[in-house]
């Protein structure tokens, strides 16, 4: 993969559903590659909540392919010096943050979510734009009369649905992940995992912590300070100076069964969470949308709307394995992370670089 962006002499039209990070990234390798592009989105305005998004070398090659390599550079911070604890503190591992950094030859870099959105509508608008129809539901899909359909709009997608079948669709995993922003910076990051529970810290901005706590579903905001009470410092600290009410909480699901193909009818493809939603124990949600948006778009750039079907083949044949097994390795890690008893599996992460 190389850092040349996405070039095309297509004229055909498409509309992309969803406007979180792999639609507006899809859109926007369109338009580069000559579509007239529509986005429709559900929501009244642009999402703008969340944390941090941490994007992997591989991710932010295929962000410098849609040109927008330097925006996010402008924007995140590097990760690194992170690690694996117990609560009590003693650390158990290293994440293989400084590894992947020696072998991709760039870091591992933490971006905020609105940054990383507002970031993406800019260079939207600097393309010439995409008319984005906020508070627009879909009821059906098969109406829009586009040469292509995208489905970005996410794990409850209605385009995978009405185009897909019903076989897959959204599998909770009995546990939740309680997320926000500490306003100072810890200096300490990486992960503590504890029995059938963790907590993880990362950069996110200059003077902010971004900070994450998974614990059983039924666990309310009050229970989760209890929760972790008696962790190593700053844990407790975090949750106690982060005010509540901007908690963000977060079912964690995943798409199951897997598709069998991510594209349908020679004019719809799903990109993002629409096609494999994952937990996120590996970090890769956005990672593998954007990987998705830029293989999508690199296909049809020169396909037109004749070229189309074989275009999709040919980005379902790129991404869907590559991608499935990102999110069987997530739940696999998750399963391995939430472990109630946690002896062997603190074992085994000792014999591990520290």
């Amino acid at each position: 993969m190389t850092g040349e962006t996405v070039r095309g002499t297509g004229d055909g039209t498409a509309v992309v559903v969803g406007a979180g990070v792999g639609g507006l990234a899809t859109a926007i390798g369109l338009r580069r590659a000559g579509w007239t592009v529509t986005v429709l989105e559900r929501r009244a305005a642009p999402e703008r909540y969340g944390t941090a998004f941490g994007i992997h070398p591989t991710a932010q090659i295929a962000l410098d392919r849609l040109g927008l390599g330097d925006a996010l550079r402008a924007r995140a911070v590097p990760y690194r010096g992170a690690r694996i604890r117990r609560p009590d503190g003693k650390v158990l591992a290293a994440l293989p943050l400084e590894r992947i950094e020696r072998r991709a030859g760039r870091p591992e870099l933490l971006i905020a979510r609105p940054r990383l959105i507002d970031a993406l509508l800019a260079e939207l608008d600097r393309l010439g734009g995409a008319p984005i129809a906020y508070g627009r539901s879909l009821s059906d899909p098969g109406a829009l009369g586009a040469d292509l359909v995208v489905g970005a709009d996410g794990i409850n997608s209605v385009v995978r649905t009405a185009c897909f079948g019903t076989s897959s669709g959204p599998c909770p995993i009995g546990t939740v992940a309680w997320i926000g922003i500490a306003g100072f910076e810890t200096g300490l990051y990486g992960e503590t995992w504890g029995g059938g529970r963790f907590f993880g810290m990362t950069p996110v901005e200059p003077g902010r912590t971004n900070w994450y706590a998974t614990v059983p579903a039924a666990t309310t905001a009050r229970e989760v300070r209890d929760a972790f009470a008696d962790w190593h410092d700053p844990v407790p600290r975090v949750l106690a100076e982060t005010d509540p009410a901007t908690w963000i909480r977060y079912e964690m699901r995943h798409l199951y069964p897997a598709l069998p193909t991510f594209v349908a009818d020679g004019r719809v493809a799903l990109v993002g969470d629409a096609a494999h939603a994952m937990t996120p124990n590996l970090g890769q949600g956005a990672c593998t949308a954007l990987l998705d948006a830029e293989a999508l778009t690199r296909s049809v750039a020169t396909a037109g709307p004749g070229g189309l079907p074989g275009a999709l083949r040919a980005y379902d044949a790129e991404r869907r394995r590559r991608a499935q097994r990102v999110a069987l390795g997530s739940r696999t890690l998750h399963r391995f992370m939430t472990a109630r008893h946690p002896a062997l599996r603190d074992a085994l992460l000792r014999m591990l670089p520290a």
